[in-house]
């Protein structure tokens, strides 16, 4: 049985939002439904290193503690850099998992990455209009009291 995508798009989901209880519940649940093969072996053991790197958060050798994971120009790159060497034959059936767990990684924080620019934006043009629609309020209630005076 092939890996579902849905359950390591939750695994990636929740490690970027540090909810290190759930991800372990999830990777186990992984683990669970994975066959027993070179390449999945090395997908298994690309998320599992995730979790580590990710909870330690203080090794400077860790990949996941250098790139700007909101840069979406970086997570392409990376994305292409992981998948040259899924696609090379020159690596084994474990190193191409290993490198397609790190490639699907990239992707869906591309995506996170999207999301949160547009909830952002979203969030940044409400509080505008919300400051604009309070500025107004403010300048009615002033130039009341100012009439009143």
């Amino acid at each position: 049985m092939p890996i579902s995508s849905a359950l390591v798009t939750r695994f990636f989901q929740l490690l970027v939002n540090r909810h290190f209880a759930e991800a372990e519940r999830e990777l186990e649940r992984i683990k669970q439904k994975m066959h027993k093969t070179e390449w999945n072996r090395g997908y298994f053991r690309a998320l599992y290193g995730m979790v580590i790197a990710r909870k330690s958060n203080n090794d400077d050798y860790a990949f996941l503690s250098k790139p700007d994971f909101n840069d979406k120009n970086v997570l392409r790159n990376y994305r292409k850099e992981f998948q040259s060497h899924v696609n090379s034959k020159l690596h084994g059936d474990f190193d191409r998992g290993f490198f397609s767990a790190w490639a699907n990684f990239m992707r869906v924080l591309s995506k996170l990455a999207v999301n949160n620019s547009e909830a952002k934006s979203e969030i940044s043009e409400k509080t505008k209009s919300n400051n604009f629609e309070k500025d107004k309020s403010q300048a009615k209630i002033e130039s009341f009291l100012r009439v009143k005076a």
